[in-house]
């Protein structure tokens, strides 16, 4: 049974880059306060006309272009948002439309900060099988539009940022290279401590002035508790990986961890016992993308040269849900 592998990948982020100063004069808030509590300095947000589906034809085009790949040469698109551009249907097909694609399947895995590596999965379960050759897994999102930028939303507002990022992903027969496993979790039990309730069919009507007005179809987040959860759970879900591949943290040549909180990745770190050099963070620069934030960190590090073939990568997230997963590949 072949590996799946990354063929390639690619990012695009907005152009207009949102300063802490800039949201200082939109709510209560100021830089260093948000430096302090996110390590957080700008992050991009939409303007007219841009969409999370155009923001993935954007990072699609760049991986096919470094495949030197065509469109036409996906069997499959794999889209992880909590962010979708409507209701239904899902991104994947506008995705598709997009990339002047008509006949491939799509499918949407709503998994928030945990999506792109619960997307990972999937696609590697589909590859493995030899069900598809060629899948397109991608990670958008578009928070800014959902946020609350006034001193009452200010605890998410100032996290979130607008991006996507894609892999290219295939099988190979080299036994060296390739997806080794993925660890899944979730405990439905913490749902509400990190969730948007409105617009949803639990209500009736699913949405209504009253939701509106109540800010019930905003991200809320009790901070303090997705933190304790986020700080003792990805590290569990790290040494999952490392266990079941009987490798230990000094064969790890990068981790890439869902950019939440900078203070959470360094308690990550922490506990791994891992090296400055052994982790990448850009979360200053871009926010919380939640399920595009690890593959746009992947590819920046591709970029940077900080991954070489054979070398030991590393993936968690965890996010609303609770849901969390790691996954470790021989590059």
């Amino acid at each position: 049974m072949p590996r799946t592998e990354f063929i390639a990948t690619g990012f695009h982020v907005p152009d207009r880059v949102v300063t802490n100063d800039e949201l200082s004069r939109m709510m209560d808030t100021s830089d260093e306060w948000i430096r302090q509590r996110s390590g957080i300095r700008t992050r991009h947000w939409v303007s007219d006309g841009e969409t999370g589906a155009s923001l993935a034809r954007a990072a699609t085009l760049k991986a096919l272009a470094r495949a030197s790949l065509k469109p036409s040469d996906l069997d499959c698109i794999v889209y992880c948002t909590c962010t979708p551009d409507h209701f239904e249907p899902g991104n994947g097909v506008f995705l598709e439309r997009e990339l002047g694609l008509t006949d491939i399947p799509a499918i949407d895995v709503r998994n928030q900060c945990s999506g792109f590596i619960y997307g990972l999965s999937v696609a590697d379960a589909w590859i493995r099988t030899g069900q598809y050759r060629r899948v397109l897994l991608v990670g958008a999102e578009v928070h800014s539009r959902g946020l609350d930028k006034t001193t009452r939303g200010r605890d998410t507002a100032v996290l979130f940022g607008d991006g996507a990022g894609v892999a290219i992903l295939g099988p190979t027969d080299d036994p060296r290279r390739g997806v080794l496993s993925t660890h899944l979790f979730a405990d439905g039990r913490h749902a509400e401590k990190l969730w948007v309730d409105a617009p949803g069919l639990a209500h009736d009507p699913y949405i209504s002035e009253e939701l509106i007005r109540e800010g019930r179809h905003r991200a809320v987040m009790d901070g303090r508790d997705v933190f304790k959860f986020a700080s003792i759970l990805m590290p569990q879900s790290v040494v999952a990986a490392l266990q079941a591949n009987c490798i230990t943290p000094a064969d790890v040549t990068l981790l890439v961890p869902h950019q939440a909180n900078r203070r959470i990745m360094e308690m990550v770190q922490k506990a791994i016992g891992l090296r400055d050099d052994q982790v990448y963070v850009n979360i200053e620069k871009y926010g919380n993308t939640t399920a595009a934030s690890i593959p746009i960190a992947l590819d920046e590090a591709l970029c940077e040269g900080r991954l070489e073939r054979g070398d030991l990568l590393v993936l968690t997230a965890f996010g609303s849900g609770f849901t969390w997963a790691s996954a470790a590949v021989r590059w």
